[in-house]
């Protein structure tokens, strides 16, 4: 038998029976949309064993998410493809259905959860989903499991806020050892035995499956859909196999560098693996278990401390940086939205933050842009210019340069809460990996959250951290991504 998925990382979303006497087991695929190292699908499978009963995945894209453009469907389509063929091979019946229409898709999990024995989704702390779980569990008249992939530490452990990456890091010395031993199965899907489920009859007409147009993202079959088509599909291909391919690369090529030489542009050598967590094609566990294998790890190496310090995994020291970014800094966003229903509100910032912001909230600014000015990069600025041209025609933003661009966005706005909507709708209108925990991590740390108060005390900013784009330059590897995403002439 396989091992079961530990407890801590299972919540029953309503308090309806498990109906010994259905059709199949619902997976209902929202967050970890990958067939690989999966714990909700090798909860569902494992149902599925108990039960003697075939599995159902359902994967679903909806047209009416805010922000739905070409770019993440395109994104989440290409995952569908890669799942399809995956569940094919397998022999597991895969539902991969899109929304045509606003509203088009309303009934089709109730429809499919009626001949359900009970339905298993991901818990995803973030964005619509965790409304759209609990809608669901409200509606379902059978059990509804979340079940939750997200890090390694499961969201349950850290029943508390962190407001320091320090204090996070203090409680992961303490708390992750115990859960580096329950890894997700690398291929549930090999544990299934209960052959191929049987739709309900008439539900393949009312709610079809995405035809190979849509799964390939055809530019075509994309233009029918009620999205924004101004938001162009980026250049990174989506999908578990390219998650996969991506996080070779990362290994065999960037890794090395990756300790010194991470926030300078031009080194190129990011991981490049956000958007891929973000859309579940890659885990975390994954991509640990892959870095410890390329370190020889194993869980005694680890350090047996509890002092907040980095570097006690016992990797080296460039993995030990990556490892600081995967799950420390990962990790504390969503403990935050996991705790706190207000991550996305500028009225939830730290009160010594708010208040330094609101101190100076009457301070001239010298430069002053909309929305709009920001969205077309058209800022007196060529370095934050460059950045925004990379987030809009990429979808990604340098590490480093992340940072800068906030803080300045902080900088031009008529005032704090204005600059913190712009940076919500910047980021998660362009970029792959927004809408996560993440996101509103990055986002709320440019007005001091898990950081301190600075001096001197500057205007606009009062004693939140500032940046500058002049020394930026000074102090950053940047002539090839200037000369690539924007014009060359520089500060001083």
């Amino acid at each position: 038998m396989s091992p079961a998925v530990p407890d801590v990382r299972l919540r029953a979303a309503n308090d309806r029976p498990l109906r010994r006497d259905g059709a199949y087991v619902l997976y209902w695929m929202i967050a970890a949309r990958r067939t690989k190292a999966n714990f909700a699908l090798q909860r569902a499978v494992a149902l599925a064993r108990e039960l003697d009963r075939p599995l159902l995945i359902l994967e679903a894209l909806r047209c009416d998410y805010r922000w739905a453009s070409d770019r993440l469907h395109t994104f989440v389509l290409q995952g569908m493809a890669d799942n399809a063929a995956a569940c094919a091979t397998a022999g597991v019946q895969y539902l991969p259905y899109v929304e045509p229409a606003r509203g088009a898709g309303r009934g089709l999990l109730e429809a499919l959860a009626a001949s359900a024995c009970a339905v298993v989704t991901d818990d995803f702390p973030c964005f619509f989903l965790p409304r759209m779980v609990a809608a669901a569990a409200a509606r379902l008249p059978v059990r509804l499991e979340a079940v939750d992939g997200n890090g390694l530490l499961p969201m349950a452990v850290g029943d508390k806020v962190f407001g320091r990456a320090f204090d996070f890091r203090r409680f992961l010395q303490q708390a992750l050892p115990a859960h580096l031993g329950d890894f997700p199965l690398g291929e549930p899907l090999a544990d299934h035995r209960g052959g191929l489920a049987e739709l309900p009859r008439g539900l393949a007409k009312r709610w079809p499956a995405a035809g190979p147009a849509l799964l390939a993202a055809d530019a075509q079959a994309l233009a029918a859909l009620p999205i924004d088509h101004a938001v162009g599909a980026a250049p990174r291909r989506g999908g578990p196999a390219a998650a996969g391919a991506q996080l070779r690369t990362f290994l065999d090529t960037r890794l090395a560098r990756y300790g010194e030489e991470r926030s300078d542009p031009d080194a190129d050598c990011a991981s490049g693996l956000s958007a891929y967590l973000h859309f579940g094609h890659l885990s975390a566990h994954q991509v640990f278990a892959g870095l410890a294998k390329r370190e020889d790890w194993t869980r005694s190496k680890l350090k047996a401390v509890r002092n907040g310090q980095r570097g006690w995994y016992g990797m080296s020291d460039t993995a030990e940086s990556f490892l600081d970014e995967l799950v420390t800094w990962r990790e504390l966003g969503y403990n935050y939205c996991a705790q706190r229903d207000d991550y996305a509100a500028y009225e939830s910032l730290p009160e010594w933050a708010k208040a330094t912001l609101a101190a100076h909230g009457g301070d001239a600014r010298e430069h002053l842009y909309s929305l709009e000015q920001f969205a077309a990069a058209a800022t007196h600025d060529p370095v934050w210019n460059a950045a925004q041209r990379q987030l809009r025609a990429s979808g990604e933003l340098q590490n480093y340069l992340r940072m800068l661009w906030g803080k300045k966005v902080l900088e031009w706005s008529a005032t704090p809460a204005e600059a913190f909507a712009t940076l919500v709708e910047l980021n998660n209108r362009y970029a792959l990996d927004g809408r996560n925990p993440n996101s509103y991590t990055g986002i709320s740390w440019v007005f001091g959250r898990y950081d301190r108060p600075w001096a001197p005390k500057r205007e606009v900013y009062g004693v939140i951290r500032y940046m500058s784009s002049a020394n930026t330059v000074k102090k950053l590897r940047m002539k090839g991504y200037l000369e690539r995403w924007g014009p060359v002439t520089l500060f001083g």
